[in-house]
């Protein structure tokens, strides 16, 4: 069957002398493998749509299993994120992370929409922290692990903001009076609890420029690694690469 979908490259490699595997994020059929012959070849003129961060459209045959290109529009390059290493970095852990949550065909449309916007955003030069962790936001969201943030989690109650903890082991806020049940709850300013829940309701479609100081920077950067990895438990090399950019201060 002939298939045409918008997709986004989120994996590219290589197979066998001349081939390529794209992983394609799509917006109509979710998580799509497509091979494309030839396309390590020099004069290949589907090589350039096998490149990470491809925006485009596919049109592959495709029974079950893999796909196989037949032809494809470059829609957005996005060959801006490829070219710059911070950009590249961040980018690569956005489709990464998707890779590895979002399951083959799983319907695409939000995830798809998310990470066009996440790209878009680090191509326009807004702070790609910031664009990350509430790219992160809506990953968790989605898959059912979005933190709960407006009452305590255990109490149940509405408590003043000074009173409140994260706590990423239970999967949101935790009053002082519960946090007994998570000694290690993490605790935050009251701008970082308010920018947490501003990210659980912004859409990364409607993302602006944002300006956050250092240290609220710093401390959401934390909360945010922290739910990641206690909700997806995921290890991702991207996210190896971009703690080696903190640790040498890249």
């Amino acid at each position: 069957m002939l298939y045409r979908a918008e997709g986004i490259v989120i994996r590219s490699m290589d197979y066998g002398e001349g081939n390529k595997i794209i992983t394609l994020c799509t917006k109509e059929s979710g998580k799509v493998g497509v091979l494309v012959r030839g396309a390590k070849k020099v004069k290949s003129r589907h090589a350039a749509l096998t490149q990470p961060f491809t925006y485009g459209e596919y049109v592959f045959f495709r029974n079950t299993g893999l796909g196989t290109l037949n032809a494809g529009e470059i829609i957005e390059s996005h060959h801006e994120l490829r070219e710059d290493l911070i950009k590249a970095a961040y980018a690569s852990y956005a489709c990464e992370l998707l890779d590895r949550v979002l399951q083959d065909e799983e319907t695409g449309a939000f995830w798809f929409h998310q990470l066009k916007a996440c790209l878009t955003s680090l191509q326009e030069d807004k702070d790609p922290q910031i664009i990350i962790n509430l790219y992160e936001m809506k990953i968790l969201q989605a898959a059912g692990y979005g933190p709960e943030l407006e009452v305590c989690i255990s109490c149940n109650q509405p408590r003043n903001d000074e009173d409140m903890l994260v706590s990423p082991r239970l999967g949101g806020v935790l009053c002082r009076y519960c946090k007994h049940l998570d000694p290690p709850a993490m605790a935050v300013s009251v701008r970082t609890l308010k920018l947490l829940r501003l990210f659980a309701r912004l859409d990364l479609r409607r993302l602006g420029n944002v300006d956050v100081k250092a240290e609220t920077k710093d401390e959401l950067k934390k909360v945010m690694r922290a739910l990641m990895d206690m909700q997806l438990g995921l290890r991702l090399k991207s996210q190896n690469f971009l703690d080696q950019m903190d640790k040498y201060n890249i």
